[in-house]
């Protein structure tokens, strides 16, 4: 039987596939294997991604009067400083409401048995606190632990400081590949794309433009999911009364790009604010309608619609993506999920386009 000429064209070479498969195992393994050492340049990389097109403007704006890396270095001590000053905006929240909580927790605790003692003599259990003796309690435990932390950080030092270092080092590291990154991006790609053999390279070009069209969509989308559950998280704390609703809905709205850390710490933070600041029924009930409302918001509307659909992964798919991640990588997984997601996206649809046109499809 001969076969028809249109499908002997189409027909794949297995040995080049089998080649990348083996190729990108490796990475894959590698990647894997690598996963500390590289947090602080994917986190690099992600954040020069972000700025790239700035820079790119910038540089088209003013033309070849400034050097390109005046412009990196202003673009990134913007960015910078920025950091600096939403860590600014949060870090007093946190010493304020912890020296409150220590304050006002014997009269906390007296409102929780008022409000609560009713309810449990009703089942038959009788609650009786003592408020100065948890306070005493809570004092010496967090005393402790401040302590064992400071041990922690003294043993490191004495053995060479393992933990310091590698915390200090990834703080200078984190910036100063962003420079490079954003300096020397451009010619980094060109000296990969020398590397590829010349019949793979017009494929893999467009294969990485499509891919670079999906993470424009994906950090555009994400930006908006940000911006739009910052606005949500102040009006909706705003409205009960708190007085910490600026810095605390920022910072949940700022924080849902690594998701449920940013609701996480915005839910701890409000319930610490709303129970010194208000009855609790009322904080209760800010807590449960603010935060419960923006968590289905975040995940079964911004979140699919804004991003999953800009990059084309079902809602069901962005989950799983963030718990397979996660897994694979623990906290650099969960950063790269969606973006890695989208570009494997572009690369099943690229094999079912082969597939579809192969022998093997057409039986």
């Amino acid at each position: 039987m001969r076969v028809k000429p249109d499908l002997m064209s189409h027909s794949p070479d297995y040995r080049f596939y089998a080649a990348w498969l083996l190729i990108g195992s490796l990475l894959a393994g590698l990647l894997w294997w690598l996963a500390p050492v590289l947090t602080p340049f994917l986190i690099a990389a992600v954040i020069a991604y972000v700025l790239s097109p700035l820079v790119q403007r910038l540089q088209a704006w003013v033309g070849s009067g400034v050097p390109p890396f005046v412009i990196v270095l202003l673009c990134e001590i913007a960015f910078l400083l920025l950091l600096v000053a939403f860590v600014g905006l949060i870090v007093p929240v946190l010493f304020k409401e912890a020296g409150r909580l220590q304050a006002q927790l014997p009269e906390l605790l007296a409102q929780v048995q008022t409000a609560a003692s009713p309810l449990l003599q009703g089942m038959g259990i009788e609650l009786q606190l003592d408020p100065q003796g948890i306070k005493e309690l809570v004092t010496t435990q967090v005393q402790s632990i401040l302590h064992n932390s400071m041990d922690s950080v003294l043993a490191s030092l004495r053995i060479g400081g393992s933990v310091a270092l590698a915390l200090i080092g990834n703080l200078i590291l984190v910036p100063v590949a962003l420079f490079y990154l954003l300096m020397d991006g451009s010619k980094m790609l060109t000296i990969l794309r020398d590397w590829l053999p010349r019949k793979a390279e017009p494929s893999v070009v467009d294969f990485v433009a499509e891919a670079d069209s999906v993470l424009g969509e994906y950090v555009r989308g994400q930006l908006l999911v940000m911006l739009s559950l910052s606005v949500y998280y102040v009006i909706g704390l705003s409205l009960f009364g708190l007085s910490v609703a600026w810095p605390i809905g920022i910072l949940t709205g700022m924080a849902v790009f690594v998701p449920y850390v940013g609701f996480g710490v915005g839910l701890l933070l409000a319930a610490l604010s709303g129970f010194l600041e208000m009855a609790p029924l009322q904080a209760t009930l800010m807590l449960t309608v603010v935060f419960g409302v923006g968590q289905l918001l975040e995940s079964f509307v911004l979140t699919p619609r804004l991003v999953g659909e800009r990059i084309g992964l079902h809602p069901l798919a962005v989950i799983f993506a963030l718990l397979a991640f996660g897994q694979l990588l623990g906290f650099v997984g969960v950063l790269i999920a969606l973006p890695a997601s989208a570009v494997l996206l572009v690369a099943l649809r690229r094999l079912r386009e082969r597939y579809v046109g192969s022998r093997l499809y057409a039986g």
